[in-house]
């Protein structure tokens, strides 16, 4: 049994380019469906939050058009009530890499709001890229990315094939207009290989320990590929 490190998102919201507040936190599906995959596969899940607050999910991932309908949306629902350690995290700042096997970040805007300058975050990134340990990201939450400066000074991420919410799914989502800056174009910035899927569909990226999926519907695959390489 492996140990897997959830780093979930501890914002409410997602700061606009106007200055407002657009209520936010993490999506549902991304967090439930590799929690569940995972643990079916025998694996331990422990969450962990900066400064170890309870995550705020986005009320908008629990609606039925983004699950495919009633059914689906009433699965996720179930899904995340037995999701326990999201109700229990550790605080990111005491987390010790060693103790875990592997690390997942799940998106949702509230990432784009605190872990893309969360210099704690940063430095676990960086630690678990160089120490081969699987490491997913999913939709949104590549931008905590952002925070991760290699030994060089530079981003440790930069050069490294990656995916993650593109211009395009955030120009259909409504927010692309709206926002102080959009997560694909940060990403090419600090020296990325982003690779762009269809938008909404199923879209994984590896390149050596580290697997990104493009959005909501990547949870799924990405959550597969861990399991496969945790063995």
């Amino acid at each position: 049994m492996a140990k897997i490190l959830f780093v979930v998102t501890g914002a409410d919201h997602w700061t606009l380019a106007d200055g407002t507040a657009h209520p936010t936190g993490f999506w549902a599906e991304e967090a439930v469906v590799p929690y569940e995959t995972l643990t079916a596969a025998g694996h331990e899940v422990v969450v962990a939050t900066p400064g170890g607050v309870v995550p705020t999910v986005d009320r908008g991932s629990l609606a039925p058009e983004v699950n495919g309908g009633q059914e689906g949306a009433d699965r996720i629902a179930a899904g995340l009530e037995a999701f326990a350690g999201l109700r229990k995290p550790v605080a990111l700042e005491d987390v010790d890499l060693d103790a875990y096997d592997a690390v997942f970040y799940p998106g949702g805007h509230g990432p784009m709001e605190d872990l893309a300058v969360n210099a704690v975050s940063g430095r676990l990134l960086t630690e678990a890229l160089a120490s081969g340990k699987p490491l997913g990201i999913v939709c949104h939450a590549p931008a905590a990315l952002l925070a991760a400066t290699g030994p060089d000074g530079g981003n440790a991420f930069a050069g490294y094939r990656l995916t993650g919410f593109t211009n395009a799914e955030e120009t259909q989502a409504g927010f692309a207009d709206k926002a102080k800056w959009l997560l694909q174009d940060r990403l090419v910035e600090l020296g990325a290989d982003f690779q762009e899927g269809e938008p909404w569909a199923p879209f994984v990226i590896t390149d050596r320990n580290l697997v990104t999926g493009q959005n909501p519907s990547s949870s799924a695959p990405l959550a597969a590929e861990l399991v496969k390489r945790l063995g």
